[in-house]
């Protein structure tokens, strides 16, 4: 795949990105991350309330599974077309598409709605990571990118701290309607400041290749797979069989978007890349049903549910500063394997909790310390991967192996949320304490699985990523 690229319009040397010719487009840009992340964060804070005000307990897993299967889709249409064309209208449609998806979730009357409200969210959120990325490979020149991303790593941090307790104030005082309304707005605001970038903004070039047609069916199979396997639980009788099947089909959906060797973990690369997938498949299947759980197993307002998800973005941020400070003093296979232990521990954790009901403030305490705990593990692990599969990459390919990343990510979190919703839905029939009991547990398995793959994680030669 070749990248479309111009340089962008010279500057001072003395110029930042917060200088007077790049300060719309680096507000812009960063508030778009921002309120992405926001809206993420917001869902899994108020998602108790949506579920039980639209009668959705049953496809409280989907709603989430759903987001992360769309954005896969999301990357690679997107994707395609800013190599083709330019990143303006793939990044206009994602947005509006993600416009859309947020008025329709403000507006659901029922939980089949708002799942299909958050498929679009998925979709056009995806599109606006990739196409972020390269509005800032044409609008910026080189030596300040790395200040942009800087920029965008700090927008997803600041959501963990304040949109959590935010959207549960909000959704308490008024409604959770107001929460995907709300930033709705918002979203539109910064598209405005966006878009006279993107008007002036032309790549010298294009690329030549045709749009990738076989890497878009296989993400749309990856998104179909998912939402089916998610959507198993309200298929009665049907339930194990069209599982089956949707993992049957994400298999082999998944297998051409990633590196050969990926899903057997073969050292190097497949390994790491593996190792990505596992390690959002536990932390965020996980962290959706910790409010919940906090909630309506211990009573705890949502508000003091959501600082729990603020503890481990605490962590996280903590922790990914200090393994970027230590550097190559701290060696990646000891990084990710260490982080993967934290994580583990975290989990374990919060399936003790689940499973042993201690005194509601008992429970808040350790919960939120081993999620703490967690958020640590992903800090040390999550950077570290992107950094090695870059190293491994074969020249030119670079790219490409961000991309697998990605995917490998999203598809990761979408499978083990719909693999969770599936145990909740079964043990949740029969009582809500078994509902959280023996779903935790099957968060600790990806966790176990993580640690494997990270035992196989190495740096070495750099390797082709597609077959």
């Amino acid at each position: 795949m070749t990248q479309s690229t111009t340089p962008a319009r010279a500057a001072a040397p003395t110029a930042g990105i917060f200088s007077a010719h790049y300060l719309v487009m680096t507000l812009g840009t960063t508030a778009l991350v921002f309120l992405t992340a926001f809206e993420s964060l917001a869902v899994t804070t108020v998602m108790p309330v949506v579920s039980a005000d639209l009668g959705g307990r049953d496809a409280y897993a989907t709603a989430f599974a759903a987001t992360l299967a769309a954005s896969v889709l999301g990357m690679v249409a997107a994707g395609g077309w800013a190599d083709r064309r330019g990143p303006g209208r793939p990044l206009l449609t994602a947005l509006a598409v993600f416009c859309v998806g947020l008025l329709a979730a403000a507006l659901a009357p029922s939980m089949e709605v708002f799942v299909a409200a958050r498929f679009l969210q998925g979709l056009g959120s995806g599109g606006i990571s990739v196409t972020l990325y390269v509005l800032v490979a044409l609008a910026f020149p080189p030596n300040l990118r790395p200040a942009v991303f800087g920029a965008f790593a700090a927008a997803w941090v600041l959501p963990s701290l304040v949109g959590p307790s935010l959207a549960a104030l909000v959704a308490q005082a008024f409604s959770w309607h107001w929460v995907f309304s709300g930033v709705l707005v918002l979203v539109l605001v910064a598209a405005a400041a966006v878009l006279p970038t993107l008007l002036r903004v032309r790549p010298t070039a294009t690329t030549t290749d045709r749009f990738p047609r076989s890497r878009f069916l296989a993400a749309a199979g990856v998104a179909t797979a998912v939402v089916a396997l998610s959507s198993a639980t309200s298929t009665g009788g049907w339930r194990w069989p069209l599982a089956v099947l949707a993992l049957v089909v994400l298999v082999v959906s998944v297998r051409p978007l990633l590196p050969a060797g990926t899903l057997t973990a073969h050292r190097g690369m497949p390994a790491t890349v593996l190792l990505r997938g596992l390690l959002a498949a536990t932390f965020f299947s996980t962290e959706v049903y910790l409010p919940l759980m906090l909630h309506e197993r211990f009573g705890l307002e949502l508000w003091a549910a959501g600082a729990t998800l603020t503890a481990a973005a605490i962590a996280w941020a903590a922790a990914s500063a200090v393994q970027g400070r230590l550097g190559a003093r701290l060696p990646h296979s000891r990084a990710v394997r260490t982080g993967t232990v934290l994580l583990l521990v975290g989990v374990v954790v919060q399936a003790v909790v689940a499973a042993a009901t201690p005194a509601p403030l008992v429970a808040v305490v350790v919960s939120a310390a081993g999620w703490f705990c967690a958020g640590a593990g992903m800090g040390l692990s999550f950077p570290r991967t992107t950094v090695l599969v870059l190293e491994q990459s074969a020249p030119g390919q670079e790219g490409a192996g961000s991309a697998a990343l990605t995917i490998c990510d999203a598809a990761g979190g979408g499978t083990a949320m719909a693999l969770t919703g599936l145990a909740f839905a079964a043990f949740g029939a029969v009582s809500a304490w078994a509902g959280f009991a023996g779903t935790l547990p099957l968060c600790v398995v990806f966790a176990v699985l993580a640690l494997l793959a990270a035992r196989r994680v190495s740096g070495g030669a750099s390797q082709p990523v597609h077959r």
